[in-house]
């Protein structure tokens, strides 16, 4: 038996605020007991795992036969139902533990065609991005579109950096040439909310490498359902080839796709 779009929807919706909430406590309250993960650069903080618990358990108690993959692998487990949940329980840790107002939870189910619902919530600002797959994209209800630049010139792209400094240092050059030939670049620390904003006209454009499946399904439905296009594609970073996510307004989104092929990247 399927389950409606906006029925999950309802329920990443629900789900994502109360994690939100008790995200913003944990952040008021400023005690956060932190370690890190791939390297000396990649925290996690209590408030993460605090969060995917929660989301883990709204998710699972309602719909025990479904998947989930979420970031820091609280309850990771396989699905019995053709439906998973992709999850980044706080999304720009960073940013998070520094008190700098640009961190979201992500929320996403996926089915074998890909994402069916998403939902990116900030709540410092408290702003909801929401999607269904066939029920466009809104932000606080209200409908949102990607923008309409259409030379890559004129294009404001976001991209993010990697917390281990080979990759880093690989990436760097792709966002040197992204300042030579783009209108200018954005580096916010939060791949989730980058994506939102490109749904929402705020950015033309958003790529990186080295991405996670949780930093971007969400707002890859986002992009699509608000009338862009995502490319996903392989960068080599640091001796490896990494996955890696091409998105913008559909006008430029060729022009976009050949550039960043142009700069190492292989179609996936």
């Amino acid at each position: 038996m399927t389950t409606a779009p906006d029925e999950l929807l309802d329920l990443a919706v629900s789900t994502a605020r109360e994690a939100g909430a008790l995200l913003q406590r944990f952040a008021d309250g400023r005690d956060l007991d932190v370690a890190t993960k791939s390297s000396a650069t990649d925290p996690v903080s209590e408030a993460d795992h605090a969060s995917e618990r929660l989301i883990t358990e709204r998710l699972l108690g309602a719909r025990p036969a479904d998947g989930l993959l979420a970031e820091e692998d609280t309850g990771n487990r396989s699905s019995t139902s053709g439906l998973t949940w992709v999850v980044d329980p706080l999304d720009g840790t960073v940013n998070y533990l520094y008190g700098i107002p640009q961190w979201c939870v992500s929320i996403a189910v996926e089915d074998e065609d890909g994402p069916v619902a998403g939902v990116v919530f900030d709540p410092a600002k408290d702003e909801l991005f929401s999607a269904a797959r066939g029920g466009g994209a809104h932000l606080n209800g209200d409908p949102i579109r990607t923008s309409g630049v259409a030379a890559l010139a004129d294009t404001l792209v976001a991209t993010g950096f990697a917390y281990e400094p080979p990759i880093r240092t690989d990436q760097a050059e792709v966002a040197a040439a992204m300042v030579r030939d783009l209108r200018d670049l954005r580096r916010a620390g939060a791949a989730a909310l980058d994506l939102a904003w490109v749904a929402a006209g705020r950015l033309d454009a958003y790529y990186e490498g080295n991405l996670k499946p949780w930093d971007w399904s969400a707002g890859r439905l986002l992009v699509e359902e608000a009338g862009g296009r995502t490319t996903p594609c392989e960068v080599e970073l640091a001796g490896r080839w990494r996955p890696a996510l091409a998105a913008s307004g559909a006008p430029v989104h060729d022009a976009l796709v050949a550039w960043v092929r142009e700069h190492g990247a292989r179609l996936s």
